[in-house]
């Protein structure tokens, strides 16, 4: 994988451990030589993740939205900055230039960017791997709604299992490499399949 993009918050949270674990991505990312791209920010989980990485001389691009430019403090010592009109552009401009997607811990726009490449997933516009990085259990109960999603009838399970989880660097990593999207994906069902 040449390049990951990283979804994580603008905040860094009340524990220490979601910090670390972003650092520890960041290195990872650096040693194995794969470019981050990411939300352009210099603070909270994403400035963490970026200055591990540079630490390393390793490659960061941020793709940021103009009206976020500000609000958001863009790093200015990343490998590249790309600014794009509205938010909508900034996803497709990251989906361009990515072979994958992890979560980090984060908030509202962190799920929002998990959710939005799960569903062109399953819509088979996209065939890249989904990773979680389950630090600390933090997407615990996002999954097990996922899971009720599939028990009531209202997510295939060949979508819910496109959701790659691990709280390890490396196995959630090679789980991406070994990633194989299905061959099959029907949104519309009358009939729910378990």
């Amino acid at each position: 994988m040449k390049r990951i993009a990283v979804f994580c918050g603008s905040s860094i949270g009340f524990n220490t451990v979601y910090a670390e674990a972003a650092k520890k991505l960041g290195n990872y990312f650096a040693q194995h030589n794969i470019g981050l791209v990411y939300g352009g920010g210099k603070i909270g989980m994403m400035g963490t993740i970026a200055d591990a990485i540079l630490e390393n001389n390793g490659e960061v691009i941020g793709v940021i939205p103009n009206l976020l430019r500000h609000e958001e403090v863009a790093h200015t010592k990343i490998t590249k900055m790309i600014v794009t009109k509205k938010m909508s552009k900034r996803k497709v401009k990251i989906s361009r230039l990515v072979d994958g997607y992890i979560a980090l811990a984060g908030g509202f726009g962190t799920l929002d960017e998990l959710f939005e490449a799960l569903t062109l997933g399953q819509l088979g516009i996209e065939n890249k791997p989904i990773g979680i990085l389950n630090t600390n259990g933090f997407f615990d109960y996002t999954l097990k709604q996922l899971d009720i999603m599939v028990a009531e009838g209202f997510l295939k399970s060949t979508n819910r299992n496109m959701l790659l989880v691990d709280s390890s660097i490396d196995r959630l990593i090679q789980k991406m490499k070994n990633y194989q999207a299905p061959t099959v994906s029907k949104v519309v069902n009358t009939v729910a399949s378990k």
